[in-house]
């Protein structure tokens, strides 16, 4: 099989005409896919470990299955996301807009989710064990384990969270 360079991924979109780019199950793992467009884009069970998407628009994105383990997506656009059940494993989150996104069955454990605005997004049974939570905006997030619910509403901080 074809390897899959940027120069494809960028022909690929502009041939989409902005209507959501399908790349279901396709390997960009490792690429630098840096201020793309992938704004209603299917990328379910893609494989974009390791990838550079700093500052992409991913907004209403299928990422369903996705793997985005250790993948700088800091300042992207997420809103509304489909996320269920993504691997986000070690991803860097910082300054993300993921409002109203579906993070349920996520995996965030040790994602960096510094700054990020999480207002209105899903969090249902998503794994966040040593997420990086600091400045982060979850007070309007549903779906919140029980013990960060209880640190927003003036407990402690979990221990298990950073």
């Amino acid at each position: 099989m074809a390897e899959i360079t940027r120069i494809d991924v960028i022909r690929i979109i502009a041939s989409s005409l902005n209507r959501g780019v399908m790349l279901r199950g396709v390997d960009l793992s490792e690429l630098d896919l840096s201020k793309l467009f992938f704004a209603e884009a299917n990328l379910e069970l893609a494989n974009m470990s390791a990838a550079n998407l700093r500052e992409a628009d991913l907004t209403k994105a299928l990422m369903t299955r996705t793997n985005l383990s250790y993948t700088d997506l800091s300042d992207s656009i997420m809103t509304g996301a489909t996320l269920y059940e993504t691997n986000l494993v070690a991803a860097n989150l910082r300054d993300v807009d993921l409002r109203d996104a579906d993070l349920r069955l996520a995996d965030l454990r040790e994602a960096n989710l510094r700054s990020a605005d999480l207002t209105g997004a899903n969090l249902w049974k998503a794994n966040m064990h040593g997420a990086h939570l600091t400045s982060a905006n979850i007070k309007g997030a549903k779906g919140l384990p029980i013990d960060i619910q209880q640190w927003l509403d003036g407990g402690a901080k979990p221990d298990h969270l950073f």
